[in-house]
């Protein structure tokens, strides 16, 4: 189940290792370092689904999700979070949950994102 992917970090080797990772998996990968340019991306290009990070220089991930939550051109594209904020504790799953969103720590295991990414959009297809 490939699809176009949305990007965002501000750190470019992140970036990078993504969309090679994605690329690989069949997956059409676009890519912002910033908020404002992912809110203009995920509005003219409408992803099947993005990851978002969390700590950006100009708007972070959290507001960026709101903005797109409020659009309804943006709305009900799945968000996967990405932060090195939390460390990950022993025994901790990847991929869990954290108010309504799936949150991935960096770093992170990319069969997981990919696994968790695919259930994500497989849930959009039927609820759309």
């Amino acid at each position: 189940m490939a699809g176009q992917i949305l990007v965002v970090d501000d750190e470019a080797d992140v970036l990078l290792l993504l969309r090679k990772g994605l690329a690989a998996e069949g997956y059409s990968v676009i890519t912002a370092d910033n908020g404002k340019d992912a809110v203009m991306l995920a509005e003219s290009e409408h992803p099947d689904l993005i990851i978002l990070d969390v700590l950006m220089p100009d708007i972070d991930g959290g507001e960026v999700a709101r903005r797109l939550k409020e659009s309804p051109e943006t709305g009900n594209i799945p968000v996967i979070f990405l932060t090195g904020m939390f460390p990950k504790r022993e025994g901790e799953e990847e991929g869990r949950e954290v108010g309504g969103h799936i949150l991935f720590d960096k770093p992170y295991d990319i069969l997981k994102l990919i696994s968790a990414m695919e259930e994500l959009m497989q849930k959009q297809e039927t609820t759309a």
